[in-house]
């Protein structure tokens, strides 16, 4: 059995998806169509928002900047490549950002930049395993499922925002996105 439940955050609603022990299998932005295509639901899901509350929890202190790790069980669903490409995205540390390259690299797979970026993302669950972490080798913010407005929000909340990038967020970003 999984279990589905809405969060609300300063950045828009996500939906979570834990299983009957509480660990998080998903957690994903509502109108995040690009990932959402890539996944598969579990076929026993229901609704019910006190068994996302634990992640509810930890994803507010997130943006009361009251946590910058979080504690939770995860169980992402992936093949072995997409399972390792995501162990190493989570231990991106808060406040910092890393490229493609980057961590195909750090998985001793120099080629692999662009399956990375898919499964950057595909990356099913959002902000926890942090894929807005990931920019582009010059710097630029490239493409996330939640939008590259959510994408800035999230660097900004974290103070990875260089003053060099200030304006194209600002302009990016919506005023009820802005933190």
């Amino acid at each position: 059995m999984h279990y589905k439940g809405e969060i609300e955050t300063p950045i828009g609603q996500m939906t979570a998806i834990v299983n009957d022990d509480g660990t998080l299998v998903r957690l994903e932005f509502k109108n995040d169509i690009r990932a959402q295509a890539y996944r598969k639901s579990p076929q026993d899901i229901v609704q019910n928002d006190d068994a996302v509350a634990h992640v509810a929890a930890q994803i507010a202190a997130y943006f009361r900047r009251e946590i910058r790790a979080f504690d939770l069980s995860l169980a992402p669903t992936g093949s072995a490549f997409l399972q390792e490409a995501w162990s190493h995205l989570a231990k991106v540390p808060y406040g910092t950002t890393t490229t493609y390259s980057e961590l195909a690299r750090r998985l001793d797979k120099p080629t692999t930049a662009r399956a990375i970026g898919r499964a950057n993302a595909i990356n099913p669950i959002s902000i926890i395993v942090p894929c807005h972490r990931v920019i582009g080798v010059t710097g630029g913010l490239t493409g996330y499922g939640g939008g590259l407005e959510r994408k800035a929000a999230l660097l900004r909340l974290e103070g990875e925002i260089a003053d060099w990038a200030t304006q194209e967020i600002d302009r990016l970003l919506q005023p009820s996105l802005r933190m």
